[in-house]
């Protein structure tokens, strides 16, 4: 097992998240909540510096911004409202990463309500909000803080379409639909399975495989030897202790 004792189980998550962006490019990088900005925010201060980063707000933004911070103390490259996100949402040209609050084995999402009966809800959570265009026009990852609460055998509501939904519509609907990446706190998951079905990518140090399923409602796919998650570069937990997030707002997000 490695050496964790100079990373927390926040930091493994967020570079588990900045690692989705490899490869993205010139893309506009939209995380949501702390865990996945710093995550983002990391991704372009390291190995992917033409990732588009907003302040969360209304700025395109270059530099290091920290969590909360004011724009004015980065170079603002342009004012974006979120009306035009959906210019990007539309083109193609974004990586978003939401919530789950159910997600299931294709990667079906829904953080819409909470029951079996839609129109009385047992809880009401955001409703569809932006999850089906999302998902059928450009690369979505998603953040899940406490895996055994989230992975379930068939979510109550589909807000954002997984691998087998998609596979049903018509062919030009999956054109560009793409899940490529759930964080949990247990590790990260990927769909690069013949059958579209969840898979796992890696565990965090400390957790077992058995771990992993028993925090699943569903069968996990597991291809070969699962490797450990990633620590942190000296470099990377720099930046994400001193300069993203020096208040420690990341481990909020943990019990």
């Amino acid at each position: 097992m490695s050496d964790t004792t100079e990373a927390t189980l926040a930091e493994i998550c967020i570079v588990a998240l900045a690692d989705a962006f490899r490869g993205d490019g010139e893309v506009l990088c939209n995380p949501m909540g702390p865990v996945p900005v710093i995550a983002g925010r990391l991704a372009r201060a390291t190995f992917e510096p033409d990732l588009m980063l907003t302040d969360t707000i209304a700025y395109a933004i270059e530099g290091n911004l920290p969590l909360g911070g004011d724009p004015s103390d980065a170079v603002v490259e342009s004012y974006m409202p979120f009306r035009t996100i959906f210019d990007q949402v539309w083109s193609g040209k974004r990586h978003v990463v939401m919530g789950a609050p159910q997600i299931d084995r294709y990667g079906n999402q829904n953080f819409a309500a909470i029951g079996d009966d839609y129109r009385k809800p047992k809880a009401q959570l955001l409703g569809m909000r932006g999850a089906p265009g999302n998902l059928i026009n450009h690369a979505t990852t998603y953040w899940i803080p406490t895996q055994a609460r989230s992975f379930v055998e068939s979510v109550d509501v589909v807000s954002g379409p997984g691998n087998d939904t998609v596979a049903s519509l018509p062919e030009a609907t999956g054109r560009f639909h793409e899940i490529r990446r759930v964080v949990t706190d247990l590790g990260a998951y990927d769909f690069e399975t013949s059958d579209g079905a969840m898979r796992v990518r890696s565990l965090h140090p400390g957790v077992t495989l058995e771990q992993a399923q028993e925090a699943s409602a569903f069968e996990l796919t597991v291809t070969g030897e699962v490797p450990e998650s990633r620590l942190p570069t000296d470099e990377e937990r720099h930046l994400i202790r001193e300069v993203f997030d020096p208040n420690g707002v990341r481990n909020g997000e943990f019990r």
